[in-house]
């Protein structure tokens, strides 16, 4: 008798258990109005009963299936079409799904703080550059936003919140602004649906963004990841917590296909600038192998001119990091913003060109355009007699000034490392720098402080950015 009641409780467990586990389930991401990566081979997902079969089909064509494993996960790979639709997709296990209005078109995940979440206006604080008759005009179906609500967690999640929508009604005005802009220009060079799937949090560092194991890889993050994986009564589990927001909300969007990401973070991390160069490329890398493991590109914007409290130089080696990964990781690009900022606010209200010049660089790195779409940088230096020559590659269109007057946020320095405001002047491919205190120069910096607002640009209108000859120490 002991053994039959033993049996049967075994069984009523077993039979809990599998009721448990038997929850039909789909990331919020598989929801009306959604938009696929077009002609991709796109990642479906979700949860079932262990063992149960799943079908994933569009109006399109044929369907494909999967089988949920002992967790009860399950994913299947689908072929998406060019056309954009819109289309039907079905999805059924133990209980159908039936997705309606699904665009296939271009996906692209849109990251970083409070500068990428800033929305188009009004609020509190909010607001772009005519944002009104922005929203006013705001007549895009085709372009639609999955906004990630804020949370974070102590280790990878697989379901978040959220839902499409779509550009053609005053709701953008919630929108991030960057990400609508730059939306808008590539709808305009493509003519395919615009899918925008944002995951941002205001004063936020990099280290957020990036998976536990990569910080544990690199280092200086330890003490802040054992107490937050251990539950420790005094850890902080908020979105300045490495790695929480990784977990919260970037895992479980993953793998949606997606054609590339943009970003807008740095401001955060201004202080720790040396440990950027490093941990801003590791966080490139977790992104591309989260989303993938494809090189996709990666589009950032380097930070604004602004007037950082007790400043030594700090935000200037913040901005020469940015442009350290821009240079040296393959497919990322950098829009520079040293002619739109606000000194007096960390929030220029110019996000118009902030999107546009992210899409120039979408443009050429994502669909493979040839047109001008960064700055001048410098190629070398060298003295000749009381100057400095600065050879520059000027980014496919002639160097200029912005406002035709001479370059300004020129400063060259002697053997004493002391630097001096100097004039310069564009000579063909080449910018010649001196400074009457400064005889001997041996070296040359250009918009080295942290509110400087450059005039020094290419005739297609992109700003170079910071950049220096020497590698001195922080003074």
């Amino acid at each position: 008798m002991r053994a039959m009641r033993n049996a049967t409780l075994a069984s009523f467990l077993l039979l809990c258990c599998g009721s448990l586990q038997a929850q039909f389930s789909l990331p919020s991401l598989f929801a009306d109005g959604m938009v696929l990566q077009a002609d991709s081979a796109v990642t479906f997902w979700g949860t079932d009963a262990p063992g149960a079969s799943v079908s994933v089909a569009g109006s399109w064509g044929p369907g494909t299936r999967a089988t949920a494993d002992a967790s009860g996960a399950w994913r299947a790979v689908l072929q998406t079409p060019v056309k954009e639709g819109p289309w039907t997709l079905r999805i059924k296990g133990s209980e159908e799904r039936v997705i309606n209005d699904v665009l296939c078109g271009e996906v692209w995940l849109c990251g970083g703080q409070s500068n990428m979440e800033w929305t188009l206006g009004p609020g509190v604080g909010q607001g772009t550059l005519n944002f009104a008759a922005e929203v006013a005009a705001a007549k895009h179906p085709r372009i639609r936003l999955f906004d990630v609500p804020n949370t974070t967690a102590a280790r990878p999640q697989t379901t978040c919140g959220g839902h499409w929508e779509k550009g053609d009604g005053p709701q953008v005005s919630k929108w991030s602004a960057v990400a609508w802009y730059f939306a808008k220009e590539v709808q305009a060079a493509t003519n395919k649906p615009v899918g925008l799937i944002v995951s941002t949090w205001g004063g936020t560092p990099a280290e957020s963004w990036t998976t536990g194991a990569t910080l544990r890889r690199h280092g200086g993050f330890d003490a802040s990841l054992d107490a937050m994986e251990h539950g420790a009564a005094d850890a902080e589990y908020g979105p300045d917590t490495p790695s929480s927001l990784w977990n919260a909300m970037l895992a479980p969007l993953q793998p949606y296909a997606i054609r590339g990401a943009i970003f807008y973070q740095g401001e955060s991390n201004r202080e720790r600038w040396e440990q950027y160069r490093s941990l801003f490329p590791a966080m490139i890398a977790d992104w591309r192998a989260g989303f993938g493991g494809s090189e996709f590109p990666f589009l950032f914007v380097q930070i604004a001119p602004f007037k950082y409290k007790d400043d030594r130089g700090e935000a200037a080696r913040l901005r020469e990091a940015q442009l350290f990964t821009a240079e040296r990781i393959a497919n990322t690009g950098m829009a520079v913003t040293m002619d739109i900022g606000n000194p007096d606010d960390i929030h220029p209200s110019n996000k118009q060109d902030v999107g546009r010049r992210l899409a120039a660089a979408a443009m050429v790195q994502a669909y493979g355009k040839k047109l001008p779409w960064r700055g001048p940088r410098l190629l070398s230096s060298a003295r000749e007699g009381k100057e400095f020559v600065l050879r520059m590659d000027d980014g496919g269109s002639a160097l200029c000034a912005r406002d035709g007057l001479p370059l300004t946020c020129f400063e060259v320095a002697g053997a004493d490392k002391v630097f001096h405001a100097a004039t310069a002047r564009i000579d063909g491919a080449n910018v010649r720098v001196r400074a009457a205190a400064v005889p001997e120069p041996v070296a040359v910096r250009y918009a080295f402080g942290a509110a400087d607002q450059p005039n020094f640009l290419n005739k297609a209108g992109f700003p170079a950015s910071s950049f220096r000859s020497d590698d001195w120490p922080l003074q």
